[in-house]
């Protein structure tokens, strides 16, 4: 990403992801993977979209789990778009610029 001019802040979970959101003002677009230790993509996308400041924020679903129903079980936590991966990071570029671009 940042090769692609797209500055990247960090978390290792769900739960330090929302913590890390709250404490940057300046954050664009998530992408949120699905399967984290501690607090799972879906319940963090959930509880970011709780928050009504982050109502219209871009969330794009990350996961290795391409199984049916798992973009409807994302897009309904909250989530903007999906992903599976491996990620093609051409799409995922795509992806992203659509998202920022609205």
């Amino acid at each position: 990403m940042e090769l692609h001019g797209i500055d990247v802040v960090y978390a290792e979970n769900g739960r330090k992801g929302v913590e890390t959101l709250m404490r940057h003002d300046d954050i664009d677009l998530v992408l949120m993977d699905v399967m984290t230790p501690e607090m799972d993509g879906y319940a963090a996308t959930a509880a970011i979209r709780a928050m009504p400041r982050y109502a219209e924020l871009p969330i794009i679903a990350v996961t290795a789990k391409a199984m049916h129903g798992d973009r409807e079980k994302s897009i309904s936590s909250g989530a903007s778009d999906y992903v599976t991966k491996p990620v093609d990071a051409d799409d995922l570029l795509h992806c992203i610029h659509r998202w920022l671009s609205n």
